[in-house]
């Protein structure tokens, strides 16, 4: 075929150093090695969710996207783990050239990763925090709209994407943006609204390589547009998931008894992802800190990857949740990850110069 429109080559592509400007995001359980190589090779930028692995399995993570190609890939982080500062070092020294975070990370992890040519990268949901992110020295933000999937905020991505891009224009920060994105066209509405690019999560859950149970992504295939849910009732913080028998059952219960679960899940994700009792509550404190938590909601923050694990590894929708942006009712297919790709860069090319003509 010809060679598609220039327009689709951006800034993102030169940052991240890839063929298209599409960004498979760090979701946990979900962004492991398969799913992230096959991202990368295909042209796109694939992160690894390293959140909900240990250290070890981390490095045993990376080598294995190594193994499978020699495109670029990043690894998301959570600024508060315990051991960030050891996934920062391993980032390094593999020579991982992006780190993602879901939340603003300190000034002295962007400092560090900048130092050594690391490419950051932060998720916002506000323009002030990309304003205050970008103060730090982050190479780019991934504006996510109310239409995201897991924790979301109100704005629609309509209006927030553009309000970031307005906020750092004249800088060298790359605007990507993410809530219901999953084509050409919304790549290309992306574009027109200042973007660079865009990042998605649930359009690469539903795909070949994603390793979530076929039965758990015929739920997501079978939801409507209307059949999600922003809800506190999981770990405290507005999340957007599929609404399941499981979320009304939460959403009716008071919310002293989700406590005792939400401690018991607490005790067990440290247990999964290598973290120590004193760093579990070391961890804690800088929560309660950092974003002025109360220790019920410090322990109820351990229920979302929990709960997901179990649906989205374990296969249990019963007991578990199924976070999804609300994009899922807007697709059918679980194509490979390189034919969503093309398909993606083919339709965009055709929405461009139909919009030329």
């Amino acid at each position: 075929m010809s060679e598609r429109h220039p327009a689709l080559h951006t800034r993102a592509c030169e940052l991240f150093g890839v063929d298209y400007p599409v960004v498979q995001t760090g979701m946990g359980w979900v962004s492991g090695a398969h799913l992230t190589a096959a991202t990368s090779a295909a042209g796109g930028l694939g992160i690894l969710a390293s959140a909900t692995m240990t250290l070890p399995e981390l490095r045993a993570a990376v080598g294995k996207v190594k193994d499978r190609t020699d495109r670029p890939f990043g690894v998301n982080l959570l600024p508060s783990q315990p051991d960030a500062a050891e996934r920062i070092g391993l980032i390094i020294s593999e020579g991982v050239p992006v780190a993602s975070f879901a939340a603003a990370p300190r000034p002295e992890q962007v400092a560090r990763l900048n130092d050594a040519g690391v490419v950051t990268v932060v998720t916002v949901g506000a323009k002030r925090h990309a304003e205050k992110v970008a103060a730090l020295g982050v190479r780019a933000v991934i504006a996510q709209g109310g239409e995201g999937g897991g924790h979301t905020g109100t704005v629609p991505t309509s209006l927030l994407l553009g309000g970031v891009a307005d906020a750092l224009e004249g800088t060298d920060v790359v605007v990507l943006g993410a809530g219901g994105f999953h084509d050409g066209r919304g790549l290309v509405a992306a574009l027109a609204l200042g973007a660079d690019g865009v990042a998605m999560g649930t359009r690469f859950l539903l795909t070949e390589e994603s390793r979530v149970p076929d039965d758990v992504k015929q739920v997501y295939l079978d939801t409507p547009l209307t059949g999600t849910v922003v809800t506190s009732a999981i770990d405290g913080a507005p999340q957007r998931v599929i609404r399941t028998a499981m979320i009304d059952a939460l959403e009716r219960s008071p919310g002293l008894l989700r406590f005792p679960r939400a401690a018991r899940n607490a005790l067990t994700f440290a247990r999964e992802s290598g973290v120590s009792l004193p760093d579990l509550l070391r961890t804690g404190l800088r929560m309660r800190k950092d974003q002025e938590l109360t220790w019920a909601q410090v322990a109820l923050a351990a229920n979302a990857p929990m709960m997901t694990k179990a649906s989205v590894v374990d296969g249990d929708v019963e007991v578990g949740i199924l976070p999804t942006g609300q994009v899922t009712g807007a697709i059918d297919d679980l194509p490979k990850v390189a034919e969503l790709l093309e398909r993606i860069m083919d339709s965009a090319d055709a929405t461009l110069r139909r919009l030329g003509a």
